[in-house]
């Protein structure tokens, strides 16, 4: 089971005190709900960044391969506009070989985005040409569109308000084909969503995407013979994929204005927070580093973003001066128009008063107190305790507060516990000990941490332990240094590297069966003479009466004799 969202999956993982994906969001649009990260669809601006940085790969762009396989398996007309960056992702110089791969898919015809992106050049230049504009912000881009709307209104004014490549080249594909379908290939998750709010496209493949159907369905690109096909005039908008891309495009660049590129989230992030400050400046915002060829959907090339760049302005000079072979496709008037209106959040805003009480929570009670370390994924503790108010994170995120609380219940069990506890390295370096095992190892220095052990105490049976690698238990244990008797344990904790004692006092108890075993002696020592005398006694008796018996018996018979009549003969 996963999490899904329209455009993003976020399956379950291991995400307890990770938080790398909402260090990396730079609109933490990612919120938390029992250790397991999830999408605020809301928030997102579908940067991708996080499907990047998660260490298990729990975090994917959601596809919709099936449902265009689907489309293609339908009886409509399925066209695809093709983003320009293919030629440094598939590394690809010839459109006629893109044309003929995707015909095996399905596609019944295949068109370049940067048709669509010729005309907003266009656009472009005709509102810059008006002078209206103390600023003026590219719409190429939709998830820096998105990151306007939403969290930098004040410059809405200065957005193009002019469909993106991808929109308006659909808008004339839809002109020309009514009836058709459209697709939209390239190497952006934001897409996705412009895309489905569009209204007239209807699906995106990622570039990644599209090469696993290529490998699905045995489609070599070296393998396909090269060949020319109409793409309309000389176009400088293929130059759209890299940093500098559109003002490349212009044929000419209406004057009054700095043109000036900037890609990068961040580095987008600094111009639009003073964007009053700036004046005079058209800005060509990309959300990726080095524009689009540094697209989260992208395939990773040898030479990276260098070698993507080259390839581009290769594949855009060669035909900027130079017509395409046959015959141009008739020009198409569509309206570019596109407004970019402000998307509110329904995020709760605390008061002061709430925050404090979050921020007491986790042991701040004075701004000394917040580290904003940004362990947590947040810059400042104030904004992860906004966020816990809104119920995007958890209080225990903290992770200086929970190491100092972890670290605390640790010393009170360990210094309360009616046990001696010590803690070495392999080195037989001490690592802790508490006040009951000093006091039963006779360790007399008042701070041993870091000392080696052989130092402080007897460490005989630690050696024998770490010798054997096995944890040991010895029942009686005579400590010379204190007189003491104690009961240990070792227990090796190989993966850390340490291993740690438990003593308990048997000493009261030992003397105790000693003297127990004294009483025991000298009562058998007692009983036995007593035994000696009592068979003295009943031999003496036994003599005495044996001597009394027979003197008895001889009186005894001499009154028998006397007492017995005379017979009649001894009458007569």
């Amino acid at each position: 089971m996963h999490n899904s969202a329209p455009y993003l999956d976020f399956k379950n993982a291991q995400c307890k005190d990770c938080f790398k994906c909402l260090r990396e969001c730079p609109v933490k649009a990612i919120r938390y709900e029992n250790h397991q990260a999830k999408i605020i669809e809301q928030r997102c601006i579908l940067c991708g960044k996080c499907t990047h940085v998660c260490p298990q790969n729990a975090k994917q762009v959601h596809s919709e391969t099936d449902d265009i396989l689907a489309l293609l398996a339908g009886n409509d007309k399925v066209i695809a506009s093709l983003a320009p960056s293919f030629v440094s992702c598939f590394s690809v110089q010839d459109f006629g070989v893109m044309q003929i791969a995707l015909g095996k898919l399905g596609f019944d015809m295949v068109e370049e985005t940067a048709v669509g992106a010729k005309a907003v050049t266009e656009e472009y230049e005709k509102l810059l040409r008006t002078g209206e504009y103390k600023n003026f912000i590219t719409s190429a881009c939709p998830a820096v569109n998105r990151m306007i709307q939403i969290y930098y209104p004040k410059a809405l004014k200065y957005l193009a308000p002019v469909a993106s490549p991808m929109i308006a080249h659909a808008r004339m594909l839809k002109k020309r084909y009514p009836d058709a379908k459209i697709v939209f290939i390239g190497p952006c998750i934001a897409k996705k969503r412009e895309a489905k709010e569009s209204g007239i496209i209807d699906g995106v493949l990622t570039f990644e995407e599209l090469n696993r159907l290529f490998v699905q369905e045995n489609i070599d690109l070296e393998q396909i013979n090269s060949f020319k096909t109409a793409q309309g005039d000389a176009n400088r908008a293929r130059y759209y994929p890299i940093s500098h891309g559109i003002i490349k495009s212009f044929e000419t660049r209406p004057e009054g204005y700095e043109y000036v590129a900037i890609d990068g989230v961040n580095r987008c992030f600094e111009v639009l927070e003073d964007i009053d400050s700036l004046n005079g400046l058209f800005l060509e915002l990309n959300c990726c580093d080095h524009a689009c060829v540094g697209g989260p959907c992208t395939l990773k090339k040898q030479g990276g973003a260098l070698k993507s760049n080259e390839d581009v302005r290769k594949y855009a000079a060669k035909d900027a001066d130079t017509p395409a072979d046959g015959q141009a496709a008739e020009p198409v008037e569509v309206d570019l128009t596109e407004l970019h209106p402000r998307i509110k959040l329904d995020d709760f805003i605390p008061s002061e008063k709430d925050i404090r009480a979050v921020l007491a929570k986790t042991g701040k009670t004075s701004p000394a107190d917040e580290l904003n370390c940004g362990a947590c994924g947040y810059s400042t503790c104030r904004d992860k305790a906004i966020a816990v108010l809104n119920g995007y994170a958890d209080i225990e995120m903290c992770l200086p507060y929970m190491r100092s609380r972890a670290e605390s219940m640790s010393y009170e069990i360990i210094q309360n516990t009616p046990n001696g506890i010590v803690l070495l390295d392999n080195d037989f370096r001490i690592i802790d000990i508490n006040a009951k095992a000093m006091r039963l190892l006779g360790v007399t220095e008042h701070d041993v941490h870091g000392m080696n052990a052989f130092d402080c105490f007897d460490c005989d049976e630690f050696i024998a332990a770490a010798g054997k690698g096995a944890n040991v238990s010895k029942k009686r244990v005579f400590v010379n240094r204190t007189k003491k008797y104690i009961e240990l344990s070792i227990v090796i904790l190989q993966e850390h590297n340490v291993m740690f004692g438990v003593m308990k006092d048997i000493t009261d108890n030992v003397e105790y069966d000693e003297k127990l075993n004294a009483v025991k002696m000298e009562t058998l020592a007692t009983t036995d003479e007593v035994i000696k005398k009592q068979m003295r006694v009943a031999q003496e008796i036994a003599s005495l009466l044996g001597e009394t018996t027979a003197e008895t018996k001889v009186a005894l018979l001499k009154l028998k004799e006397t007492l017995q009549p005379r017979s009649s003969e001894e009458d007569d």
